[in-house]
């Protein structure tokens, strides 16, 4: 499988390149009121909105840093959970939807083999989107499982079913 690796603080982790649908320079987002502070915000791409998840704020209680190697990468999210991010509708449900994520040091591609990733041993309830690890050769990396980063409150914040998304009434 092929891997596009970042930093947190010094630990290296992995987004796997078949949910990533686009990498992007670092862009401008427009904040969303009342969001956990590590919602970032959203931006408009190809006339659709995408959230954008600050990966450091969510991990580390910190912005990410303004580095030339932060990025924005846009990964399928399935707000529903239903299938893999594979972009597709899978029994009726939700198709995938664009989702940002600002990484730092978004500068290297790894392909590691899905029977090298091992169960970390610990229990993380509240970073359920932490997954196993594997050693590349150069060390640990840990697999960033996207589907498991958003909770139900910010998935119905972020991805409002269209039923429950009518516009307010303006007098």
């Amino acid at each position: 499988m092929l891997f596009l690796l970042f930093d947190l603080d010094g630990d290296r982790y992995a987004l796997d390149a078949a949910a990533i649908a686009e990498v992007l320079a670092l862009a401008p987002t427009k904040s969303i009121p009342g969001a956990p502070a590590w919602v970032a915000g959203m931006f408009e791409r190809h006339g659709e909105a995408v959230p954008v998840i600050d990966v450091s704020q969510l991990a580390l209680g910190r912005p990410a840093r303004q580095l030339r190697s932060t990025r924005l990468v846009l990964v399928r999210y399935r707000p529903d959970d239903a299938a893999a991010q594979t972009g597709t509708q899978d029994n009726g449900g939700e198709p995938a939807r664009l989702l940002g994520l600002i990484v730092e040091r978004a500068t290297q591609t790894r392909r590691i083999e899905r029977a090298q990733f091992l169960d970390s041993g610990i229990a993380t309830p509240h970073a359920r989107w932490l997954g196993p690890v594997a050693n590349d050769g150069m060390g640990l990396v840990q697999w960033v499982e996207v589907q498991h980063m958003l909770s139900d409150e910010v998935k119905a914040l972020l991805f409002p079913q269209a039923a429950d998304a009518q516009p307010p009434a303006y007098s």
